[in-house]
């Protein structure tokens, strides 16, 4: 396990991809594109290391090519027909598009609902990973992944649409800081079909303490989420989203990174307290 996973043609080859794409935008787009398209490469390929790390690289890949393909049909169907989320146009802020999707869109829906995914396992399971799920177990894990990734977006879009201007809503007060209330029913339909599908079509075998990735690796997933909830408590727009941000996405994040504790030292002192 480990290290010997992640070193593989394909990933290597997607990270030279990616590199293009990046000096590409870096010709043909503004300083501030550029930004936001390196933090999402950085994002997903140290999302793609965890998932090589947690879930093996055949179900890893699988995971990613799921969240890419249904995150980017969402996306299209969303901005060309109004599905799932409402009527919305990209701008080119988010710079190289396929179809009327940035490329980077689909990218942040992987690292989203895998650290949804990973999140969810902790909380519910004290482990990241739930290896042979059921309709009941995988059932849950699925739909508390899609309420963590949600949380997130509940600041995220307001950013997007009125600082960054990443799109356009057709619908200008749809409830929720220029956002659609219906665009969080579509974040929760499409986060709850990426992860309960990857779950009903791959067992991943549950990852070993004796890997020293794994511990590394569980930290991806929650260093991503703290890090946004950082950013939306300090730069959140309009300001209201600052405080939302801290309970709606510190609470998930405190059980979370409390039960990974509690996993990566099971006879520690997080474990013992509440031991009869």
């Amino acid at each position: 396990m480990g290290s010997p996973r992640i070193r593989t043609p394909e990933f290597l080859a997607l990270t030279a991809l990616l590199a293009g794409l990046l000096l590409f935008t870096a010709f043909r787009y503004p300083l501030q594109t550029l930004a936001l398209n390196a933090a999402s490469v950085v994002m997903f390929l140290v999302s793609l290391w965890a998932a090589h790390v947690l879930l093996g690289r055949v179900r890893a890949n699988g995971f990613a090519a799921l969240a890419l393909a249904v995150g980017w049909f969402a996306e299209q169907m969303g901005s060309s027909r109004g599905w799932f989320f409402g009527h919305y146009t990209y701008t080119d802020v988010l710079g190289v598009t396929l179809g009327d999707v940035p490329l980077v869109i689909p990218m942040m829906w992987f690292a989203l609902t895998l650290l949804g995914y990973v999140m969810a396992c902790l909380i519910l399971w004290r482990r990241p990973v739930l290896a042979a799920p059921g309709w009941i177990t995988g059932g849950l894990t699925a739909w508390l992944a899609a309420l963590i990734v949600t949380a997130f977006d509940l600041g995220a879009d307001p950013y997007f649409v009125f600082v960054l201007k990443a799109w356009i809503m057709e619908k200008k007060d749809g409830g929720w800081f220029g956002e659609t209330l219906q665009g969080f029913v579509g974040w929760m339909i499409i986060g709850f079909a990426i992860v309960a599908s990857f779950q009903w079509r791959a067992r991943p075998v549950a990852p070993s303490l004796t890997d020293p990735l794994v511990s590394r690796a569980v930290l991806v997933p929650l260093l991503i989420y703290a890090s946004g909830l950082v950013f939306q408590m300090i730069w959140g727009h309009p300001i209201e989203v600052r405080a939302i941000a801290f309970f709606a996405m510190g609470i998930p994040l405190f059980i979370a990174g409390v039960a990974w504790f509690q996993w990566i030292q099971p006879n520690g002192p997080f474990v013992k307290g509440v031991t009869p």
